[in-house]
């Protein structure tokens, strides 16, 4: 498929407002692609050069591209030139004045692509009146991915110069919408807003004509999360269902997505739910997911959200020692521990680990042990449909003769008192309490079913929540006196509706941060921030995934993209928050709540919802 007719159906897409327009628009794109085209379209049509679990970006910014149509327009003064201001040529050099007019027209249109498209199709067009030659290449996609891999992949000395230098050749062979998504992609705001079941959906729509097989695709994209490889073999690869389910199967190297917790209040309650559990203690680490591969001699770790922090911990080669297996996929948790007492360290000393450099140095300062609760693979063989307690049998033999790799200790049990004063044990040693799983369960991604459970705290703990809050940033409010040097002096906070997918508020947040902090929030905060160059009202330029009263409209809106943990003291009836909010209710806010601390092992897709709100004590 040619590039250009990829970017037309993008843009169709961009131009659908509802979901369902989306998926008949990306189902038919899909439908075009040859087998050698899906994985790379794939991503493309996400932002990316490859999967999530993968690392490669561009390390490019707006500034940067802005700067590559500065050189174009350098390049044709006798289309640009014409618009210059004569009586400033002798201050200024035609370059600063380039500059200036592309910046004003980021300014007003707040978007590097819409920029990049007119600027090239000005170009485009002038050439056309004067009977040049103004015809682009007839780029195929693959060529077109290439070029852009080579860009993301160039680095060390001189290496911004060189990909400035790739991205301006590229766009000089790209027609005008092309140009809009390519610049896009670079930056990393595509800005097409459909997400992977959206994905799913249209693969379904494009093979059998509804989405009846969405679900199917959905529980294999969890077991091998690679929307490429998935989507290839489903639409050209498997005669049958049966046949995908048989072949697509857990694969070292590519995360399973990671089966996360529910919440209940009381032991009893779990065992009233769950029956027989296995208990286990809940450490305050990192989630990491293991894959250890001997024939490659490979290990590699992947956080909740599928991020790959194999570099942060040399430590994990030791498995290629330690553990009993020629290949392996573990569950667990990684945590610091104090090279005087032996104890496990606090999370916020053992997220310092989470660095590109000095990392050997970090290593030393601060060894790690490995929690692993949890076998997915061994030796190729998916145990994703193994009974827990027999996984917990493989994991034991595996892990027999580590020393880093510690099997996590258990208990099995039908008993609510045993559970309750296992879990305040876990709570005297300074860690989270525990968690419950149902002892048969079988390994499922997600929050299904009541196989995971998790209570935080002491029951019958009165004077604040008795677990976290995993909370969207939606915008922030501009500080005044110390706090205006920061730029912030508090955040609007939200939970996803699972319903309706939309992100409601349910706190103001300006208590629990450090000068730190706030420096940090408005560090991660900057590349989300929803641009008003336009000059548009706070509100026309709200998100539209956001439900916010007007009395909580924020200074700054911020794209959905960084979450945090929030503690607080009670969740109340609220006029104005909108979590829970119906014609018959009241909405639910947080009373006093506070940072605790950045999740970035979290997407936002896996923040606290508005059902998990009323299993979070005390609704007064």
């Amino acid at each position: 498929m040619l590039f250009s007719k990829f970017s037309q159906y993008l843009l169709k897409t961009e131009q659908t407002p509802s979901r369902l327009g989306m998926t008949s628009q990306l189902s038919e794109l899909f439908s075009l692609l040859n087998k050698e085209e899906i994985p790379f379209a794939i991503y493309l049509s996400l932002g990316r050069l490859v999967p999530e679990y993968k690392s490669l970006e561009f390390q490019l910014s707006a500034k940067m591209v802005l700067r590559v149509l500065v050189q174009e327009m350098a390049q044709n003064p006798d289309i640009y030139g014409e618009g210059l201001p004569i009586s400033n040529l002798f201050d200024e050099t035609t370059d600063d004045l380039y500059e200036k007019k592309v910046n004003e027209m980021y300014k007003k249109m707040g978007d590097v692509g819409e920029v990049a498209q007119e600027v090239f199709t000005k170009i485009y067009e002038a050439k056309e009146k004067k009977s040049t030659n103004s015809k682009t290449e007839n780029r195929e996609i693959l060529d077109v991915y290439e070029d852009l891999k080579k860009i993301a992949q160039d680095s060390g000395s001189g290496s911004q110069e060189r990909k400035t230098n790739q991205l301006l050749r590229l766009l000089q062979t790209l027609d005008p919408v092309s140009i809009r998504f390519v610049s896009r992609i670079v930056v990393g705001k595509l800005r097409l807003g459909f997400s992977t079941m959206t994905i799913l959906d249209a693969l379904s729509w494009a093979k059998i004509g509804s989405k009846e097989d969405s679900k199917i695709l959905e529980e294999l994209f969890q077991r091998k999360a690679d929307l490429g490889i998935l989507a290839q073999m489903y639409l050209k690869d498997s005669e049958s269902n049966e046949f995908l389910i048989e072949k697509y199967q857990t694969t070292s190297g590519i995360p399973v997505v990671p089966a996360l917790c529910q919440r209940l209040n009381s032991a009893q309650e779990i065992i009233e739910k769950m029956d027989k559990v296995i208990a286990e203690p809940k450490y305050d680490g990192l989630r990491v997911q293991i894959h250890v591969d001997k024939k490659t001699n490979s290990v590699r770790s992947f956080t909740r959200n599928l991020e790959e922090t194999s570099h942060m911990f040399p430590e994990l080669l030791e498995a290629l020692v330690e553990l009993d297996c020629e290949s392996c996929i573990l569950d667990g948790e990684v945590v610091g521990i104090s090279k005087e007492t032996g104890e496990i360290l606090p999370f916020q000393e053992t997220s310092t680990r989470r660095r590109k450099h000095g990392v050997s140095e970090k290593a030393a300062e601060i060894p790690v042990h490995f929690y692993v609760f949890d076998v997915l693979s061994i030796n190729e063989e998916s145990l994703l449909n193994v009974p827990l307690e027999e996984r917990k049998k493989t994991l034991a033999k595996l892990t027999k003769k580590a020393t880093i790799f510690i099997p996590t200790p258990f208990i099995v049990t039908t008993d609510a008192t045993q559970l309750r004063e296992f879990h305040e044990e876990q709570l005297a040693l300074g860690l989270e309490g525990a968690v419950m799983k149902k002892h048969d369960s079988l390994y499922k991604s997600g929050r299904k079913g009541w196989r995971w459970v998790k209570i935080k705290e002491v029951e019958g703990q009165q004077g604040k929540l008795n677990d976290t809050l995993d909370c969207v940033v939606m915008g922030y409010y501009r500080g005044r006196g110390k706090r205006a040097a920061f730029g912030l002096g508090a955040f609007l906070a939200g939970v996803i509706n699972e319903k309706t997918k939309k992100i409601e508020t349910v706190a103001k947040v300006g208590t629990g941060l450090t000068d730190d902090q706030f420096r940090e929030f408005r560090k991660r905060t900057d590349n989300l921030v929803v641009e008003n160059s336009s000059g548009k009202s706070i509100a026309d330029i709200k998100p539209s995934e956001y439900i916010v009263h007007k009395n909580l409209y924020p200074d700054v809106w911020v794209e959905p993209g960084l979450v945090v943990e929030i503690a607080a003291d009670e969740i109340t009836k609220s006029q104005v928050h909108a979590a829970g909010k119906t014609k018959e209710n009241l909405g639910k806010a947080l009373r006093f709540p506070r940072l605790v601390r950045f999740r970035d092992d979290k997407k936002v897709d896996q923040a606290t919802t508005v059902e998990e709100l009323s299993s979070i004590s005390h609704l007064k």
